[in-house]
């Protein structure tokens, strides 16, 4: 260092006043900016180390200011021996290192490029509605499935196919692109779930789907050789944990009996048991777009031969946020492959996905029965404020099970509270609780040992209990979608229920026009006081 004196300390010989600044238009040191630009994308020795940014799924290429060329990516040296910065096209991506490889090794070249849209428009597509007559003499069989499938049905309690899957399955098997649209309770998961492992059978027979690698004959002293993982053909994407547990639930006995293995891949839980499964090899994932991001990022996935992907309550995944990481996993897997969009209500909110992803979809309504509105009634009860409490209470003691809607997760815990002091078995269920508890509570409602459920929206999409004699809206729901989610709790499958709003007076003017959105026309909407049957009232 230089010998300080009165001035300060001297600088030395190699100093640049302009280090760390933005370059001018010279370029840094007198040399031109476009020169240094191109020892850069050659790799030479006058590359700049922070001139590539990792981009999202382990990607690389991104410049200083995270711009790309359109149409390719840049990449790493990796183990194709490719030279770093050779150009990839888009679409193509390069091979997972192997596990427990060299510290240095590049991870795969994902691509986070938004695809050219299919040209799909969700008004433009032609749907077609099928009634409960139509499918009145449907068979399994008749519809395409195997012996095997159709007897797990069987076993399952399905002995006869919904209109949603007389609709459904003989075009998902065929391959065609699918958009399902039926209300909540009307099988929708068998319909995608049977024709899903149904088409992956179809596949293997015409080769498109190897065999899994048998282990070699050993002989004495020879070690076993890592064996090659099965990597999944199939996702299920679903928003919330307990709907993709309950998909599972119904597609993994499906799967099995035709000999393919699923995974569960949802948050709240360890993930070691999730990696584990996923190195013994799976055929099907089913999960929540989060854990299945988190575990790609970890290169403990690998959906580059996904050839069928199906999204359950594709506009609740959207409307959670979930558009962009389930745009994210889609582009991971084969393009062109089978997409099968289900939900009871399809608009604008899945207009990006079927745009990007679909191809000349199939799309299937159902067409609300006539007799499901006498089968289920709907009244709004108008209760003063400090009555709220005590009708509350009321519902919760009618005879059967009781399903209760709170907006909030502190009004689900008061509302639980409440009935507890009052003598009535309620547990709660909603997202501060752990998944362990959530899946306790749950089995506690379903096997009766809990009278009530209490329970924020996470419980109106996809949760399957059987038997739910009555639906109470302890606080209406913001929008009509909620709504017919809550009510579709009860009368499932043509069962009997009843479906009860409790109203302020204040608000009965929102109310009805929630109603009048939803299109439902309720048997009461009136004032309501204690005492009173609810069970009986009519206009």
């Amino acid at each position: 260092m230089a010998k300080k004196k009165s001035g300060g300390f001297k600088a030395p010989g190699n100093y640049d006043p302009r280090r760390g600044k933005r370059p001018t238009k010279a370029g840094r040191f007198g040399v031109p900016e476009g020169e240094r630009a191109t020892d850069r994308s050659a790799g030479g020795r006058g590359a700049d180390p922070r001139g590539e940014k990792r981009g999202d799924f382990g990607a690389k290429g991104a410049g200083r200011d995270g711009s790309r060329r359109e149409g390719e990516v840049r990449g790493g040296g990796g183990r194709d021996g490719g030279a770093k910065g050779a150009p990839v096209k888009t679409g193509q991506a390069k091979n997972f290192p192997a596990q427990g490889g060299a510290r240095g090794a590049q991870g795969p070249v994902v691509l986070d490029a938004p695809r050219q849209d299919s040209g799909t428009k969700l008004a433009n597509i032609k749907t077609q509605v099928t009634t409960a007559a139509d499918a009145a003499h449907a068979t399994w069989e008749g519809l395409g499935l195997g012996g095997n499938i159709v007897r797990t049905l069987g076993e399952l309690g399905a002995s006869q196919p919904f209109p949603i899957q007389v609709a459904t399955i003989p075009d998902a098997i065929e391959g065609h692109d699918i958009l399902g649209k039926a209300a909540t309770g009307s099988g929708k998961t068998i319909a995608f779930g049977a024709a899903l492992v149904e088409r992956m059978l179809f596949l293997k027979a015409a080769g498109k789907i190897p065999p899994a690698p048998k282990k070699p004959k050993l002989k004495r002293g020879e070690r076993m050789p890592k064996a090659e993982i099965r990597k999944p053909r199939a996702v299920i994407l679903a928003p919330t944990r307990e709907l993709a547990l309950q998909i599972d639930r119904t597609v993994q006995p499906i799967a099995r009996s035709v000999g393919l293995y699923t995974a569960q891949l949802v948050g709240g839980v360890p993930i070691d048991p999730q990696v584990v499964a996923l190195e013994r090899g799976i055929d099907i994932v089913i999960g929540t777009p989060g854990r299945i991001i988190d575990l790609v990022q970890r290169r403990k996935l690998d959906l580059r031969e996904v050839l069928i992907t199906v999204i359950d309550e594709a506009d609740h995944l959207c409307e959670l946020g979930f558009l962009d990481s389930t745009q994210k996993i889609m582009r991971q897997t084969v393009r062109g492959g089978q997409r099968m969009l289900f939900s009871a209500t399809l608009d604008r909110d899945v207009q990006e996905l079927v745009e990007e992803f679909l191809s000349e979809p199939r799309a299937h309504e159902i067409e609300v029965d006539a007799r499901a509105g006498k089968n289920v009634p709907h009244r709004v009860l108008l209760v003063q404020r400090e009555e709220k409490d005590a009708a509350t209470v009321q519902l919760a003691e009618l005879k059967g099970s009781v399903m209760m809607f709170c907006r909030t997760r502190l009004g689900t815990e008061r509302v639980t509270e409440l009935l507890t002091v009052n003598g009535v078995s309620a547990v709660a269920l909603h997202g501060d609780l752990s998944q362990a508890r959530r899946e306790r509570n749950l089995e506690k409602f379903a096997t009766g040992k809990a009278r009530v459920l209490v329970a924020t929206d996470v419980a109106a999409r996809g949760i399957h209990v059987d038997d739910v004699d009555h639906v109470v809206q302890v606080d209406a729901p913001h929008d009509h979608k909620a709504y017919l989610h809550r009510s579709g709790r009860t009368g499932r499958a043509g069962k009997r229920g009843n479906v009860f709003t409790l109203s302020l007076r204040n608000r009965q003017k929102l109310t009805k026009a929630l109603l009048d959105e939803a299109g439902v026309k309720p048997v009461f909407f009136g004032p309501f006081t204690p005492g009173m049957n609810p069970t009986k009232l009519r206009d």
